[in-house]
């Protein structure tokens, strides 16, 4: 790589591994949430849900804001604003300002996977290498993210480690101010055209994308999302109910392991990611799609079943989790590709986080829901049954 392509990968990396640190801490904050407020899972899923889901809602939006502002900018307004959204969640007295922190939280995260993505397919010239470094920088923010959150919960309260996540954000943004590279396109190119404009032209270019292959994968992917956000958003208060991780006090501390094996199934994630890539190379992508949904389905069909034998087959079920959950990413990212017309990847892969993250972010409301009026066990029984009918989607797209 020149200079150039390092230091957009110093300054993605960078953006990239705080969303997901932010992203995937928040389930370890949720029981907390719950006792703290008395509040219900019901409400805390769907208030966390909310925020969720305007990542994928401000997609296409973000798409066009950073050809119009640039890159650059949006991106760092994006650092800026999650660490804003951290440190208004961390003043929350109740579900109300926690619920408005959520949405701040939200809508900034939204606008850096459509401005991180373009900045890289615009200015790197060896895209593949800085798209493949961009990418362990998530994967950094996956791993990383909620492990120091656990360790913060350890020792301080709750409020102060979420007031402790958000100065990562300020120090990135002015870290990400200094490094030096050319950003290509964007930065007003559109001024001449008005906003409103622009997304009249785009939601006119959209319904021509989606024909019927396309319409079947967007499917797909939305109940992928679904899945995800089901399983992950109350996975360690489902854990930390389980007879067999009973809580151990170390050097006069609590720990709850529960946390800990929920970290080690979002680290082995990045192998998965890894794995998912690979395989599509070797196989059909809609084959590597249907194994990956089906695998899925048997997965949550054990996961309750794990629980009641003993710790071993419960992590064991749980790092099988996390290798296929995050291994189906790069699958389903090529399935996408090679259902929309060459032309339109920009918009489909818009199309692609809207159904990610902000349709499936009901999966969070819809976990939060049956836990409140049943038990973990129909959790993982309706989980198994959208990875079921999502295999039944694929199924049908490669007849199509």
């Amino acid at each position: 790589m020149d200079a150039n392509d390092r230091g957009v990968v110093k300054f993605t990396a960078l953006a990239h591994a705080l969303f997901h640190t932010y992203e995937l801490s928040i389930p370890l904050l949720i029981g907390v949430w719950m006792a703290e407020f008395d509040a219900s899972a019901a409400l805390v899923g769907t208030v966390v849900g909310a925020g969720y889901a305007l990542v994928g809602l401000g997609a296409p939006v973000s798409g066009v804001l950073s050809d119009r502002l640039g890159s650059r900018q949006l991106i760092s307004l994006s650092m800026v604003g999650m660490g804003s959204g951290f440190a208004l969640v961390s003043l929350a007295d109740g579900v109300v300002v926690l619920g408005a922190a959520m949405l701040v939280w939200g809508a900034f995260a939204s606008l850096y996977h459509p401005a991180g993505l373009s900045l890289i397919s615009r200015s790197a010239e060896e895209r593949g290498t800085v798209f493949a470094y961009h990418g362990a920088g998530g994967n950094v923010g996956t791993a990383a993210g909620p492990l120091v959150t656990a360790l913060l919960l350890l020792s301080v309260d709750w409020q102060v480690a979420v007031g402790l996540l958000a100065v990562p954000a300020f120090v990135a943004a002015l870290l990400g101010s200094r490094v030096e590279f050319d950003a290509v396109g964007g930065d007003g190119a559109s001024a001449s055209t008005s906003l409103g404009a622009e997304l009249r032209q785009t939601a006119a270019e959209s319904r021509a994308l989606f024909g019927a292959a396309f319409t079947v994968a967007f499917v797909a992917v939305l109940l992928y999302g679904t899945y995800y956000r089901g399983l992950l958003t109350f996975l360690p208060d489902v854990l930390a109910e389980s007879p067999s991780l009973v809580p151990v006090d170390l050097f006069g501390r609590e720990i709850d392991p529960a946390q800990y094996v929920y970290t080690g199934l979002l680290t082995v994630g990045i192998g998965g990611q890894y794995a998912g890539g690979r395989l599509t190379d070797r196989v059909p992508s809609t084959t590597a799609f249907v194994a990956a949904f089906a695998t899925l389905a048997v997965l949550a069909v054990a996961f309750p079943v794990a629980r009641t034998v003993g710790v071993v087959p419960l992590v064991a079920v749980c790092l099988a989790l996390g290798v296929v959950v995050y291994g189906t990413a790069p699958i389903y990212q090529v399935v996408i590709a090679e259902h929309a017309a060459a032309d339109a990847h920009g918009r489909s892969y818009g199309f692609t986080y809207l159904a990610m993250f902000g349709v499936g972010a009901a999966g969070a409301s819809v976990a939060g829901v049956v836990l409140t009026h049943a038990t973990s066990g129909v959790l993982f029984g309706v989980l198994g049954a959208v990875a079921a009918v999502g295999c039944g989607f694929v199924l049908w797209l490669r007849r199509l």
